[in-house]
């Protein structure tokens, strides 16, 4: 059953729960859009949620309840283990919700949380950003039937989302791209990883086999010196490698030799695609959603989907640490 659209011809009342760093960023973006008007914003933090509020003209709580009743679709974006706390309210009240990566700690409380949503009827989009990098978008449209992808995310240690490991902090984000590419089950999981700054694991590789032959190797790190986030996708006629920061997209293929000789050349194309900031395009797509009813690019059970398997490679990785 399609979720109704929102009715109101005047603008989308939204909230945002917890602006710490990213939660900041959805406020300034909901307050700059002309058809959405961000009624308030919550944080435990009294003074983080007044300087929010003073910057975009909105009201400021220390209790997200506090914006049942005035809104009609709200952003969780406090830390994971306060979401099903955080949000289980709004659900029941029939707000719509964008819910950050990952959905909960546990599956069995992410899914929970997902039917919980669909026994409401309201639009529930969780939080994977890196679906809506352009070069990604374009990458889906032209990566057809990949043979093997390789991930590398990898990047310097940042004091925030040391709540959770590297593989539902960071990793999760190209599983769920590895996902959305290779439309087929998993044959076979195999993973290694290691703490290195934090209690949990902070540098990791995964190897994931589907069932129709196609392999992915993926590598997440938030302890490297530089910051690199690149993924490669090698198909049947095609070779694509898009970076995922500048948002640059490079097409590898063969063509006949124009002189008749026995080997092709290998062309190397740069593709056209209009770098724009991610987070934009996730929010606007959100807003589209609850206004016209459509389901989100990244529904409940996509995402569950995606933190099945992360927790799939957390249990490889503690299987073969000593």
């Amino acid at each position: 059953m399609p979720t109704p659209a929102v009715e109101t011809s005047g603008k989308l009342r939204v909230g945002v729960a917890g602006v710490g760093y990213l939660g900041r960023f959805h406020a300034r973006i909901y307050a700059a859009m002309p058809d959405v008007e961000l009624v308030g914003v919550a944080d435990s933090d009294e003074r983080v949620a007044k300087e929010v509020a003073e910057q975009h003209g909105c009201r400021a709580y220390t209790d997200a309840r506090e914006l049942i009743g005035s809104v009609d679709a709200i952003s969780i974006v406090v830390p994971t283990i306060y979401h099903g706390d955080v949000a289980r309210p709004f659900l029941e009240k029939g707000v719509h919700m964008l819910m950050e990566k990952p959905i909960a700690p546990t599956y069995e409380e992410s899914r929970a949380l997902v039917e919980l949503a669909e026994r409401a009827g309201v639009i529930f989009q969780v939080g994977h950003l890196e679906r809506f990098n352009a070069g990604i978008m374009a990458l889906a449209e032209r990566a057809q039937n990949p043979r093997f992808i390789e991930v590398h995310r990898l990047g310097p240690f940042v004091e925030r989302a040391t709540d959770v490991d590297v593989v539902t902090d960071l990793m999760i984000h190209d599983i769920d791209i590895v996902l959305s590419l290779v439309k087929s089950d998993i044959r076979n999981i195999a993973a290694t990883g290691t703490n290195v700054l934090t209690d949990h694991v902070d540098i990791a590789n995964a190897r994931i086999e589907f069932e129709n032959g196609a392999v992915a190797n993926v590598t997440a790190s938030r302890v490297s010196n530089k910051k690199l986030r690149r993924i490669r996708i090698f198909g049947t006629e095609h070779y694509y490698g898009l970076d995922y920061i500048d948002q640059k997209l490079e097409m590898v293929r063969s063509e006949p030799d124009p002189d008749g000789g026995k080997w092709p050349h290998i062309v190397t194309e740069r593709l056209d695609i209009t770098p724009r900031p991610p987070l934009d395009a996730e929010l606007e797509y959100f807003v589209k959603s609850v206004r016209t009813g459509t389901p989100p690019l990244v529904t409940g059970r996509v995402g569950l989907e995606a933190l099945r398997v992360a927790l799939l490679v957390k249990e490889k990785i503690a299987a073969c640490t000593p």
